[in-house]
């Protein structure tokens, strides 16, 4: 397919330059960050793929919001606007403000998890993954097979294996288990949307079952538009009916609103339940802040409210789906894998496929973050099996079903110029792929090991 580029639906006020430092300046800068990505200084980056967590363009009614916003202590109006917006939007009674999304886990999850054993997700997060463990509970995967193959272009891809969930539920007792999560999009999977059918499925198994089912919802709005374009019964249906169909099926959620929120800081928790939203409200309280700040400023709750709104346009949306889109057809262009089809907030380059001779220990998908810093000054992260700490019972290295470098794309932020270089940076790599060496870490950390990871690459 010929690539296309729908243009931005906004116009560019303010602009922050960049630099490109040489060849041998990235060398320098990646050998001082112990080639972990994440200790590079963000003024050494020409394009920041890292994530798209927290790193969007907010919008001008959204700045005015921060002007404006109250700062008062308890009982803020910015708070009461919040969540007036997150009610309408999500149809959950009880909604907590928290500063970001692993808040928002740390202050749930162990209340879902108190006396379990297990928890269950299409595919937990790096994050989320570690809460769980944190609260005692081993984290399980459940995404269905088409998953697994990057080649595979179904349209539901980040879907739960409901056949395998309710086995896993025999195997282990519905009474061990915390918690069976939804993750939309499914961001380890590849950014893969999930079907309101999935979804409602996936509910009425945890429900016959006793279990809280949980929404993983950072990128709601980016879901809900991939179920208005390839799910039947939602063809014309709005962006937020699409949510409230959604989310009817969850007993709670967390959501970093720092992805489909536009916003640079902020999370939320929502409960149906009054009993586990008062524990949250005491909780939050120890970890967070008062319950109507949720350890945000004033400025911050007003910006989150304006920008739940703005994520649900369909212009703006379109061009932001659109932008994968065609960073995919440039790629299927030049033969380069990735999770396909394209998914909501960035494209995962098949880094296995790329440099098919680096073993999995050596990190492929970490090697071709760094070799894309190394070629055009690009920052993008692994999704492999570097990100995957050691087993928690064994503290053996673990093998990822993927191993992929993820161009995480912040919102609102970069141009078409900006996706070429990365294509065109992937390119000169694949040519020189049977060069590049992998990496060996000599230092990590327990828990979340790839922030703080130090690495040395291999001769």
């Amino acid at each position: 397919m010929k690539p296309i580029y729908y243009p931005e639906p906004f116009r560019i006020k303010a602009v922050e330059p960049l630099k490109m430092l040489t060849r041998a300046e990235r060398e320098k800068k990646l050998a001082e960050a112990n080639y972990n990505e994440f200790a590079l200084k963000a003024e050494d980056v020409y394009i920041d793929l890292l994530t798209d967590s927290g790193t969007n363009a907010m919008s001008s009614a959204q700045w005015s919001g921060v002007m404006m916003g109250d700062e008062s202590y308890a009982g803020a109006s910015s708070y009461f606007h919040l969540i007036e917006n997150a009610k309408d939007i999500f149809g959950f009674e009880f909604i907590q403000p928290v500063h970001q999304g692993r808040a928002a886990e740390k202050v749930l999850i162990p209340i879902l998890a108190e006396g379990k054993k297990y928890a269950i997700a299409n595919m937990f997060f790096d994050t989320t993954r570690a809460h769980v463990g944190l609260a005692g509970c081993i984290p399980i995967d459940c995404v269905v097979p088409e998953a697994l193959d990057t080649t595979c272009r179904a349209d539901f891809k980040g879907n739960m294996d409901t056949e395998k969930l309710e086995k896993l539920i025999k195997e282990y007792g519905a009474e061990n288990i915390a918690v069976i999560v939804e993750t939309i999009t499914n961001n380890s999977a590849g950014g893969q949307p999930v079907s309101v059918a999935n979804i409602r499925e996936t509910s009425r198994i945890a429900h016959k079952y006793g279990i809280p089912m949980m929404i993983d919802a950072a990128r709601y709005a980016e879901n809900s538009y991939f179920v208005k374009k390839r799910e039947k019964e939602f063809a014309n249906s709005s962006i937020k009916d699409i949510i409230h169909e959604s989310f009817k099926c969850a007993d709670c959620f967390t959501m970093s609103a720092k992805k489909d929120a536009i916003v640079n800081m902020g999370g939320l928790i929502g409960c149906r339940s009054k009993e586990i939203y008062d524990k949250v409200k005491q909780r939050c309280i120890s970890f967070e802040g008062f319950v109507t700040y949720g350890g945000m400023s004033g400025r911050d709750l007003e910006a989150l409210a304006i920008g739940l709104k703005e994520g649900l346009d369909e212009d703006y949306l379109r061009y932001r789906i659109g932008q994968m889109e065609y960073l995919a057809a440039r790629l299927d262009e030049e033969g380069i894998a990735y999770q396909a089809p394209a998914g909501g907030h960035g494209i995962f380059v098949d880094a296995k496929k790329l440099l098919p001779h680096i073993p999995w220990y050596q990190y492929p998908g970490h090697t071709l973050a760094l070799e894309l810093y190394l070629e055009a000054g690009i920052r993008a992260c692994d999704i492999g099996s570097y990100m995957l700490d050691r087993d928690p019972v064994t503290h053996e290295e673990q093998q990822s079903a993927f191993e992929f470098t993820r161009l995480a794309i912040p919102r609102r932020v970069y141009t078409q110029a900006h996706l070429d270089v990365i294509v065109d940076a992937l390119i000169n790599i694949r040519d020189r792929a049977s060069e590049i060496k992998g990496y060996k870490i000599v230092e990590e950390a327990p828990v979340l090991r790839h922030f703080t990871a130090k690495l040395v690459p291999l001769k």
